[in-house]
């Protein structure tokens, strides 16, 4: 195999620092695939809660109990913004496939525009359901 002149590059790109700049586009599109399996633990706490309010007044009260304390509010208000930001992810994909907000600024500015619109759209359903 003959041997390639790499000069003064770095080796990976995926070292951040001095020689890696993140991007939106990328960070965002990471983020699509953290908030997709966080909503999995989200969804396994409800149905966990769901089925010990049919199980028994015992198996209710531990679940409620959980998902009642600052642990279960935290990762319940985590669950609802990555449900928002996933949710607001996958219509940016479907405006992409139209071939729209492809060029590199539009981009960024498109994922700059979602994780706000998601940070909003959770307090807004906070704020909404904290008053019912």
């Amino acid at each position: 195999m003959p041997e390639i002149p790499r000069g003064n590059r770095p080796l990976s790109p995926f070292m951040i620092g001095p020689y890696y700049r993140p991007q939106w586009t990328s960070m965002t599109s990471i983020l699509t695939r953290i908030t997709g399996n966080a909503l999995i633990v989200g969804t396994v706490l409800i149905v966990w809660w769901l089925l010990a309010a049919a199980t028994g007044p015992g198996a209710f009260a531990t679940a409620d109990a959980v998902l009642r304390s600052w642990f279960g509010d935290l990762v319940l208000l985590g669950s609802l913004w990555a449900l928002w930001y996933h949710t607001l992810a996958g219509i940016r994909h479907l405006v992409w496939s139209t071939g729209r907000f492809m060029e590199i600024h539009q981009a960024e500015t498109f994922g700059k525009i979602i994780v706000g619109l998601s940070f909003v759209l959770t307090a807004l359903t906070v704020v909404i359901l904290w008053s019912v």
